[in-house]
Formats: C-alpha cells, structure tokens, sequence
C-alpha cells in the first residue's frame, strides 16, 4: 500500500510536469491557450523537440475534440479522465463550441489544487456556465451547470456510478472520453474493467488515448527507466508495446472498434502551414531526435456505435 501511494504521488507530479510543458510552448507561441497561465506560473525553457512533441499531442488530439462535436451536433458531452490541469473547457466555452456537460475526473489532491486556482480566477469562474446561478465547491470538487470537476480514483469502477450522478450524466448521450498518459499509469486489470464498464455504460462514444508506444525498443527502455527512476512504475505498459496492443486494450474490453497512430503521423497529417509556422519558432538541432520521440508516443481511438465508426487522424 505504501509502495502504491509513493506510485500515485509520482503519477500526480506527471501533472506538473505536463503543464509546465504546455505553459512553456504557449508561451513561445505554439498555439494559443489564454488560461493556461492561470495554473502554472513559472515554468523553465523546455528543449525544441519536447515542444514540438507538445504541439503534436495538443493537435492532434483536437483533430477529434472537432470530429466528435460536429458529428454529435454539439449535443454531447466530454470526460476527461486524469484531467490534470487541463483547459480544454475554457478553450471551448471561448470559442462557443462546449457541449451539453464536460465532466473531469482526477485523484482529489489534484482536483483539490485546480479547485484551488478556479476559485482564485475571476476570469475562469465568470467563463463557467451558470444557468441555475450556482457554483458549488468543496475542496476537493465544483459543480456548476454543464462542469463538473470531481476527485476520484479512476482504479475503483465501484465508485464511478456515484461520481457520474453527481455530475449529472446522460449515459445516452454521444460521449468523448479523453486519457493523456493515464492509463498507462493503471494497473492493467484495473484498466481493462474500467473499460469494459465504459463501453457497456455508453453505447454511443469515443475513447481518445495518448501515450506511450513502441516501447520494447532501446529508446522506449530509455524512456521507462527514465520514468521508473522518478517514482512511476508504469503498471499498465505491457499494452504499450505497439500500435496493435493499444488498439487490442480496447476491443478486448467490448469497444466495437479501434485504430491508432505513432505521433509522426499524427505531427505529419497536420496542415502543412501550421507545421510550417512551427518549426520557425525554434531551430532543432536534431531532427531524428525529435523522430524517436514521435515514434514512441501515439493517439489511439475506440469507438462505440455507427456514428463514430472509423475515425481516422485525416483532417476535415
């Protein structure tokens, strides 16, 4: 118990660490995040290639934030699982583009801490929709009309039912489930169940994943030793070894369908302009470095129900 609770403490700190990285390419304008800011203050210079890497992740994953709203009608609904200090919801209210209810669900020390800075916020608490003319907080929870952000632990499926209700959902509406280096961190059989109630609760969704691919590689052994000497055990990594054992994680948990990329083909089937405009931000002295990297992380989708079928990283 005690060797979980140093894991899970490790596993939190990735937040820091993940926002930093997001606050710095920001910064040197990447692309445009105005609350981002309002979470992490200072943060040192990052290296070009873990910029870039950031970019990709950041859109990529927004190939199918923008996917899902305009295939649902906009008459859905986001879980952010292991949300961490992500803005998501503010970028979409900013844009007039949020769905019915976004729920985000992390361990209650994390939640407790991003709690912590909303209510400091008056420009994050004002963006929160307020139909009934109230936001309810606790320290570790806020509740407001269509945002729900609730500390749990993703491990305990037993829980979810409880934690759901209380954020108001609609297990029948089309529903985008995210996970950035979440499952990963897992215990794999503890993963498979909270996927398979997943899938058997919503009949109409999508699950976006990234994390760590390619991992039975010298630079994948690398990289886990790197995070092992941190603290993070990784538990759920044996489904990391390739692009077919992500997309497997999921049908074997009920999902009907699957598909994922490495983040060299998610970096490379973005708009040649916006890749253009990037790499003049910063000089890479190492191009291959920022390959290997690419190589080793990826974007897998599941998908339950018609209107999701065979989603691909192709744009429009």
């Amino acid at each position: 118990m005690i060797k979980e609770m140093a894991d899970d403490d490790a596993v939190q700190a990735t937040n820091d660490d993940a926002s930093e990285c997001k606050r710095n390419a920001v910064q040197l304008g990447y692309w445009q995040d105005p609350f981002i800011s309002f979470f992490v203050k200072q943060t040192t210079r990052k290296a070009p290639e873990i910029n870039r890497g950031y970019f990709a992740r950041v859109k990529g994953i927004e190939v199918f934030i923008d996917k899902f709203l305009k295939l649902s009608g906009g008459t859905c609904q986001i879980v952010n699982l292991g949300a961490g200090f992500d803005t998501l919801y503010w970028r979409l209210r900013d844009v007039g583009n949020s769905p019915l209810n976004f729920i985000e669900l992390d361990f209650p020390s994390v939640t407790a801490k991003k709690c912590y800075h909303i209510k400091k916020h008056k420009q994050l608490i004002d963006r929160l929709n307020t139909e009934d003319g109230e936001i309810r907080f606790s320290t570790t929870d806020l509740h407001a009309a269509n945002y729900h952000l609730i500390g749990t632990d993703l491990r305990h499926t037993s829980d979810l039912s409880n934690k759901f209700m209380q954020a108001e959902v609609n297990f029948g509406l089309p529903t985008l489930f995210l996970a950035e280096c979440v499952l990963v961190y897992i215990d794999t059989s503890a993963a498979s169940v909270l996927l398979k109630w997943l899938s058997e609760k919503f009949p109409n969704s999508i699950f976006v994943n990234y994390e760590q691919v390619n991992m039975r590689d010298k630079f994948g052994q690398v990289m886990l030793s790197n995070l092992r000497s941190r603290g993070c055990l990784l538990a759920g990594v044996e489904d990391c070894e390739s692009l077919e054992t992500q997309q497997r994680r999921f049908i074997v948990n009920g999902w009907e369908g699957s598909n994922a990329w490495t983040m060299v083909e998610v970096y490379d089937s973005l708009p040649e302009a916006e890749r253009t405009r990037i790499e003049r931000i910063e000089m890479l002295d190492e191009r291959e470095l920022l390959t290997q990297l690419l190589q080793h992380y990826c974007i897998a989708v599941a998908w339950n129900g018609q209107m999701f079928k065979n989603l691909s990283i192709a744009q429009g």
